[in-house]
């Protein structure tokens, strides 16, 4: 620890015996470098936020995957390319003294180092420009900054706008020739499907719906059945009434007559067949021999015995049972027809089945092509009516969250940090010599330094004896460094506030 006190003591002491070299070494690094500070112009950064409405861009039509997001973000990419750059050199400032090839070249690498294009989100970008030439004045670089940023975003719009143009057109085209190829094929198609139907009418729309029939049929059939059943049923307790209702109304004198007695017995025989007796019953046997001696004595007794008013109800019953019967008829007919149609449908389908399986194919061809024809024809008159208002409906796709604007301060370089920089630098290097000078030097600030440099015990020292004039004369020096340090430090300052009064005029 003593040794490297000793080593700082002698450092600072080197150091201090030549503060003139050093004061003369800050200066000159410091005027230097503040010098080159002050050649450096300024850069001025413009910048703007635009956002883009991806969802009003032909995403499924023009098969744009991520609803239209890969379209902008090659708008995006293409934004900084060369074509694009040059058209920003030539519209603003930065081509007035470009006459050459290579002059432009080297003006666009330039530029695409200033030049960002940013995503901050899925939809939302950033365009930055950072422009600062020499030649041209403070002001001049602001606006030109906000110019590039300005014409990147109109070529930005350009781009969007014109290859949305390009695509839909192309699409249409691209839809116009798929449509005429699918009317030639769909054309095909329907004339063999005719030509097939008739043929074969029964196997319209291939086997599927030959067995869809079957199943149709026997499901109707099955209805048909249960109808017949039921208007059967309904037919014979008609007829039970029917048979037990007398045709007229015996009255007066004839209420106990021959006749009445007939109509008894026939209205009891009707009751007992109505409950499910057969005619080897006993009861059913003996009524019918009461009713076979009854109808004799009704026919000896002539017509005089057939007086009487007809029966409104029998003849009510009559109707019923004519119109029971006619159902009845009716549906036995279309159960016959269905039992036949099932039979050749069925017959269809076993005695030929490559027939089936060609109206199958036949079948299934056809509305493939026509539900793809209908689909391109759809797409078509879609894009077709997004084309024809691409321009009305393009401003509601671009949205300038930020425009640009002249920037009022220079965005680089950051002149009080490289001020204050140089000011170190120069001191550091004014030190720096100062304290190379002494190493130079076979000297010995110390007796301790000299007694290990020589390895040799020092007896003792001898102190400086400093007269009033000489004394004097150091005290003069000691304000002429103090003067010139603090000059330095001035100088420094007065550069600083002139930076500062510069930056707010430019504001």
């Amino acid at each position: 620890m003593t040794e490297l006190f000793e080593e700082l003591r002698t450092a600072m002491y080197s150091v201090w015996h030549r503060r003139w070299t050093a004061a003369a070494v800050a200066w000159g690094v410091c005027l230097l470098g503040w010098l080159a500070v002050a050649m450096v112009p300024n850069s001025y950064e413009s910048r703007a936020r635009i956002y883009v409405d991806v969802d009003d861009v032909l995403s499924e039509q023009l098969g744009y995957a991520g609803d239209g997001r890969e379209e902008i973000m090659r708008v995006r990419q293409t934004l900084v390319s060369t074509k694009n750059l040059k058209k920003v050199i030539s519209s603003t400032k930065l081509g007035e003294e470009v006459t050459e090839a290579t002059q432009m070249d080297a003006a666009v690498a330039d530029l695409a180092e200033r030049v960002q294009v940013t995503s901050q989100q899925d939809n939302l970008f950033e365009i930055v420009a950072t422009v600062g030439k020499s030649d041209l004045s403070d002001a001049e670089n602001a606006v030109l900054a906000r110019n590039v940023v300005q014409k990147l975003l109109d070529i930005f719009r350009e781009e969007h706008i014109s290859g949305n143009r390009a695509d839909i057109n192309k699409a249409i085209a691209e839809l116009d020739d798929q449509l005429d190829e699918r009317k030639v094929e769909l054309e095909a198609a329907e004339e063999r499907r005719l030509a097939f139907e008739s043929q074969y009418p029964e196997l319209i729309g291939g086997s599927a719906s030959l067995a869809t029939k079957i199943q149709q049929a026997r499901t109707e059939l099955r209805d048909v059945d249960a109808d017949l059943a039921a208007s059967t049923s309904a037919l014979a307790a008609v007829n039970g009434q029917l048979a037990s209702t007398p045709r007229t109304i015996v009255s007066g004198q004839n209420a106990v007559g021959p006749r009445a007695a007939l109509m008894q017995a026939q209205s009891q025989l009707a009751e007992l067949r109505a409950r499910g007796l057969k005619d080897e019953h006993p009861d059913v046997r003996s009524t019918l021999r009461q009713v076979a001696i009854l109808q004799d004595q009704v026919d000896d007794a002539g017509p005089n015995a057939q007086g009487g008013t007809p029966n409104p109800a029998h003849s009510s019953l009559l109707a019923i049972r004519a119109d029971r019967q006619a159902s009845v008829q009716s549906l036995q007919a279309r159960r016959a027809a269905l039992q036949s149609q099932v039979a050749s449908l069925m017959a269809s389908q076993a005695t030929e089945p490559e027939v089936a399986a060609e109206a199958n194919r036949i079948s299934r061809d056809y509305e493939v092509l026509r539900k793809n024809y209908e689909d391109r024809l759809q797409d078509r008159e879609e894009i077709r009516t997004r084309g024809n208002v691409v321009d009305e409906t393009s401003q509601y796709k671009f949205d300038l969250i930020d425009p640009p604007v002249v920037p009022q301060k220079p965005a680089a370089p950051n002149r009080p940090l490289l001020l204050f920089g140089v000011l170190i630098a120069g001191i550091g290097a004014g030190i720096g010599a100062a304290y190379a000078m002494g190493q130079l030097k076979s000297t010995f600030a110390t007796a301790q330094k000299l007694e290990r440099t020589a390895d040799l015990p020092v007896i003792g020292s001898i102190s400086l004896t400093v007269s009033e004039a000489a004394r004097a004369l150091e005290q003069k020096r000691l304000k002429q460094f103090a003067g010139i340090s603090a000059g330095l430090f001035a100088m420094f300052f007065i550069l600083l506030a002139i930076e500062i009064i510069s930056v707010g005029t430019l504001a």
